[in-house]
């Protein structure tokens, strides 16, 4: 549908989404305000300026975060000329950016930290002027990097606090244990992870998927970059944000379901709309 692919940030997901996307045959062209972050990106094509990313590209991914996105979107207003954008912040609505952008085709995905090797959940939905092709197009694009489900928007901030933080409740717990322990703990967590879904609204299937994957992607994290699950706990958890909250409901001796149910509510929180 589109090959010439733009991408605004490259930070841990920026990068990762260019590293799947290479593998791809797509024409890629990258942008950062920082310099540095764009340097060491092998074959990547770097822009001047935003303007100039928007101008050579048919398709805009946005991998900013959320205290970068308002500036970010006041700039490319003007420049987008009706090409679809897709946002991957945290708690952004699609609503959000309609309320800065106009009548934009928006797509708002919520990639995982698995998905840095391929291995991630990504759930996705679309805005109220994106079509079923603009979503497809973007699921295509997402499912380079794992997995993709599709939902409505009102169930992405459960996503938030069962695939974006679920890799962070499963680390809290293998923190200084063996690997084949952590290994034989998964189906126990998958369906722990599953049944805390199901409570907060999720259907059977989709809480199967979600859970199955999450658990899957983060095991094979540890494997593939040999964190110690510390390390990786770290690269998860933000301070004041939804992993943090349902941490400390387990380190006071809640129950999985409990922790992601505060989750669910620090992201309802966190969210604008």
């Amino acid at each position: 549908m589109f090959n010439k692919i733009g991408i605004i940030g490259c930070g841990n997901m920026g990068r990762a989404i260019f590293e799947r996307l290479k593998k791809d045959d797509y024409s890629l062209l990258v942008f950062d305000k920082d310099a540095n972050k764009t340097k060491d990106l092998s074959g990547a094509n770097v822009a001047k300026n935003i303007p100039d990313l928007l101008n050579k590209s048919e398709a805009i991914i946005l991998a900013i975060k959320p205290q970068d996105f308002e500036g970010i979107l006041k700039e490319i207003k003007n420049h987008l000329k009706d090409k679809p954008v897709i946002s991957i912040a945290a708690g952004i609505t699609t609503a959000y950016i309609q309320k800065i952008l106009g009548k934009v085709k928006v797509i708002r995905v919520m990639p995982n930290m698995p998905a840095k090797i391929g291995k991630g959940m990504s759930c996705l939905c679309k805005g109220q002027f994106a079509s079923e092709e603009d979503l497809n197009f973007a699921k295509s694009l997402f499912d380079n990097l794992g997995e993709t489900l599709v939902l409505n928007e009102d169930m992405m901030d459960a996503a938030t606090a069962i695939s974006g933080s679920g890799p962070g409740y499963l680390y809290d717990w293998a923190e200084g244990k063996d690997p084949k322990e952590i290994k034989n703990y998964a189906a126990a967590f998958t369906a722990s992870l599953t049944k805390s879904a199901e409570s907060i609204g999720f259907s059977i299937l989709q809480a199967e998927i979600l859970a199955k994957v999450t658990t899957e992607g983060s095991i094979a994290y540890l494997e593939k970059t040999e964190f110690s699950a510390s390390e990786a706990k770290k690269q998860v958890v933000s301070k004041g944000g939804t992993t943090e909250a349902a941490l400390e409901v387990l380190h006071k001796g809640g129950s999985l379901e409990e922790a992601v149910q505060a989750a669910l509510k620090r992201a309802r929180e966190l969210s604008k709309r």
